[in-house]
Order: structure tokens, then sequence, then C-alpha cells
């Protein structure tokens, strides 16, 4: 693989292509072993015990209002950009649903408790590489990680890290209000304060190791 075909637009829908298969794969990993899942997805997990609707429509429904968000926090209306946040999430949410059905059914979540940490950690750190995969092709991109991409390279001088720890602020008061009105915490584990502790770093990691021919495409204006 040369480097001018990693940044050529048909190597970014490839890379595209491959990271939302990693990603839907490896939160439906997180989920079926109940060892905490990432910070957003644990978000919906507890919205949706608290309102009893599908997590399917829950991821939905969250990215659609953080893909609003985003538009405020560029204050500009992007039509493209909403397009291309809707684009990606009406599949993944459904996706990622089958995965962790999948991995139910091989009987993920019946291993005992250090198998599934471990594959809870493989399944974050599938995540953070997919994640750094699309931000760097940025041709479409889940509005959750576009949320802290923005605040990336708008408000935080390009930091991964820093812009991964502020993004996690709004999936954590649903949380905690999803919590005070269940009485209930779902979903929330080891791999929630893992994740919530390296995605930033594993990003950056990933940016510089994971496919690192394919650099990141900022071809418009934050």
């Amino acid at each position: 693989m040369t480097k001018q075909w990693a940044n050529s637009l048909t190597g970014r829908w490839c890379f595209l292509a491959f990271s939302i298969f990693l990603n839907a794969c490896s939160n439906g990993l997180t989920v079926s072993t109940n060892m905490g899942s990432a910070i957003w997805t644990a978000s919906a997990a507890n919205l949706s015990n608290w309102l009893h609707w599908s997590l399917g429509n829950m991821l939905l429904i969250e990215g659609v209002v953080v893909a609003i968000t985003n538009l405020l926090l560029l204050r500009r209306f992007d039509y493209f950009r909403l397009i291309r946040n809707l684009l990606y999430i009406v599949p993944f949410s459904y996706i990622l649903q089958g995965f962790a059905d999948l991995f139910n059914y091989i009987g993920v979540p019946e291993l005992n408790i250090w198998l599934r940490v471990i594959l809870d950690i493989i399944g974050l750190f599938g995540i953070a590489a997919a994640v750094s995969l699309y931000q760097r092709a940025n041709l479409i991109m889940h509005p959750n990680d576009d949320f802290p991409y923005i605040l990336r390279f708008r408000f935080m001088h390009g930091s991964a890290v820093w812009s991964q720890w502020t993004s996690y602020i709004p999936p954590i008061i649903l949380i905690i209000i999803s919590v005070i009105e269940t009485h209930q915490l779902v979903a929330v584990n080891f791999g929630t304060v893992y994740n919530i502790l390296t995605q930033g770093y594993l990003i950056g990691w990933s940016d510089h190791h994971f496919f690192s021919k394919l650099h990141h495409h900022l071809n418009y204006k934050y």
C-alpha cells in the first residue's frame, strides 16, 4: 500500500468501509462481554433501560441530537455535514445491535470474567482504531466522534486527549439522569472507566501506528 493510494479518494473510502465494520464489531463485542461499553454506547444503553426503547433506536436518536449539536459548535448549518452524519448512524446503530446479538449467540457472555475483560479491552482498542481511521479519512463520520473531532481542531489545539475527555461530559450526564430515574446502572463497568481514561491516547496512538500512511484530511474549516 502506497501513501498516495491510502490518501486517494478510493483509499479513503476503503478505510471508511473497514472502519465502520471494525467499529460496529468492536462495540458489539464490548456490549456482549458486559464488562463495560464505550461511554456513548453505555449512555444509550442506560437511556434504553429507562425509556424502554431498543438499543438500536436509542443509538440512532442520540446520534441525531449530537449531529445537530455539532452544527451549533461550528456556528453554521452545514447540510452536507448533517447528511454525512446521518448516513453513518442509520446503518451503524443496527449493525452494532446485530454484532452484539451474534456475540451473545456464540456464548461470549458465558465466558469467565478474565476472558471477558480481555475481550472487552480488545473491543475498546478496536473502537479507538476505527475512530482514528474514519476521522482521518474524513468522508462520513459518526456524530459522536465528529463531536470530539470538532472540539479537537476548533477548541483544543489538536489534542486528541483533551477533546475526547471533554466530549464525555454529555454522556456521563445522561447516565447520571438515567440512574436517578431507574435506580439501575447498566453497561457501565471496568471497560467504561478504561475507555474514558484511554480512548484519547489510543486514538492518538492509532493516528501514528494503525495504517499510518493515511493522514488527516482537514478539507473544511473548523
